[in-house]
């Protein structure tokens, strides 16, 4: 009981910091819902349909990616729109890795490592994923993937007008006879 209560601090920094990956994922996730709509040339509230009827963010990023090679010419625009789907992609890696992993309690109360879900398939074997270690390096790697989220996140602010701009004034493709 000594030993659960003296790392609880420390495991509660780790949820913490976990929370806050979460939360800015998914905040920098949802204004993909602004993307699609400027994209597909719809409102709000169809563009938020769309999001919410694609089940998974792959499928989400997915059209974004689609409907950007239709609706935007090649060039700065399209490169940065691309920049920021692979910005995102790769924090989705580290999220989807904490979000479906069990964390292993250690000795002290405090957690020693993850344990990930992600089933691994090898020859004629089955085993769960990779467990890593909950030392500093990892702690230090969540909390820059945080940073880079917030960061991620005024860039797509900064990016909407741009877009719009660059959905509004391109010209209407001729339709063939």
């Amino acid at each position: 009981e000594a030993a659960a209560q003296a790392g609880n601090e420390e495991r509660q920094k780790f949820l913490a910091l976990v929370g806050d990956l979460n939360f800015s994922w998914s905040n920098d996730e949802s204004l993909f819902i602004y993307v699609l709509m400027l994209l597909a040339g719809t409102d709000e509230v169809k563009a938020a349909i769309i999001h919410a009827t694609l089940n998974t963010t792959r499928a989400r990023l997915d059209l974004v990616q689609r409907l950007s090679k239709v609706a935007l010419p090649d060039g700065i625009v399209r490169r940065e729109l691309d920049d920021i789907v692979s910005a995102f992609l790769n924090s989705t890696r580290l999220r989807n890795d904490l979000t479906h992993a069990t964390f292993v309690p250690a000795a002290d109360g405090g957690i020693s490592h993850t344990q990930s879900m992600k089933l691994q398939e090898g020859g004629r074997k089955l085993r769960f994923g990779a467990t890593r270690s909950l030392d500093e390096e990892r702690l230090a790697e969540i909390r820059d993937a945080v940073q880079e989220l917030k960061t991620l996140n005024r860039r797509i602010w900064a990016f909407l007008p741009l877009l719009e701009q660059a959905v509004t004034h391109r010209a209407a493709p001729a339709l063939s006879a």
